[in-house]
């Protein structure tokens, strides 16, 4: 397949580029020559960008078996270095436009809410970097899933902030904008989840969390993402995150399968 064909299928794909140190203006070229020109691992490549499109992709054990994890784990470091350096200074030149432009009670509370996430976020990273540092056979035993849900639900409740209580008038533009950044962001962190859980965890370690069983048991008894959430006290997003986990992670997609999983779990 042509790489301006691919990208075409998933414009997301566009930002896993430069993680891989692959520039624009490849022309006409295959994946594979593109890949190959630049030394990067086609096999990996292909397998983030499936994770990446496919909300329910889930590479074979003997797929990951032989990726190198030095190539996981210098992938998780760029993204790392583009939530940093790239999207979070953007989402707050957006927001600190936003807030010199609104009542300055309004203003200070939204710029204390994004500096409080900031810090949360480069916070995680350090914690993650560090666990990126340990040797493989710890490494591949961290449950990495859990240690994304409260950074995506703060950013959802910044989507619900903006969406429903700035006043858009002189802004709307601008504030669509910022809206569907988040929105990008939060996808890319959920899809950053993804390849640390699927690749650097092993088969055998393998297996729903205590909430993902939580999740499970009221999905199986037929309550919605909101019931669940509200059951929970989490977000309809983190719900829907931990659906997703529990499909990739069990191979079953229906409601009525996963009722028989949970009953066959008990």
């Amino acid at each position: 397949m042509k790489m301006a064909d691919m990208i075409a299928s998933n414009y997301d794909l566009i930002l896993m580029l430069p993680r891989f140190g692959i520039p624009l203006g490849f022309g006409d070229k295959s994946v594979r020559d593109v890949c190959r020109d630049i030394a990067v691992d086609e096999n990996f490549f292909l397998m983030v960008c499936n994770i990446y499109t496919f909300d329910d992709f889930r590479p074979d054990s003997e797929e990951v078996a032989v990726i190198d994890n030095r190539l996981v784990v210098e992938h998780l470091q760029a993204s790392h270095r583009y939530y940093i350096d790239e999207r979070l200074p953007h989402l707050q030149h957006h927001l600190d436009h936003i807030a010199d432009r609104v009542g300055e009670q309004q203003a200070a509370v939204l710029k204390k809410y994004f500096a409080d996430y900031c810090r949360e976020v480069r916070e995680h990273v350090r914690r993650e970097e560090r666990n990126l540092q340990n040797p493989l056979s710890e490494l591949r035993t961290q449950n990495y899933q859990k240690g994304h849900d409260n950074i995506k639900d703060k950013l959802s409740d910044l989507t619900q902030i903006i969406l429903k209580y700035i006043p858009g008038e002189r802004l709307n533009e601008e504030m669509m904008e910022l809206v569907f950044d988040i929105m990008q962001l939060s996808r890319d962190l959920e899809k950053h989840a993804e390849i640390e859980e699927l690749l650097l965890l092993p088969p055998e370690d393998y297996q729903l969390s205590d909430r993902e069983l939580e999740v499970l048991d009221l999905v199986a008894k037929g309550l919605s993402s909101k019931e669940i959430a509200d059951r929970l006290n989490i977000a309809v997003n983190t719900v829907n995150t931990h659906r997703k986990s529990i499909t990739r992670k069990t191979g079953i997609k229906s409601v009525a399968g996963l009722a028989v999983y949970a009953m066959l779990k008990k």
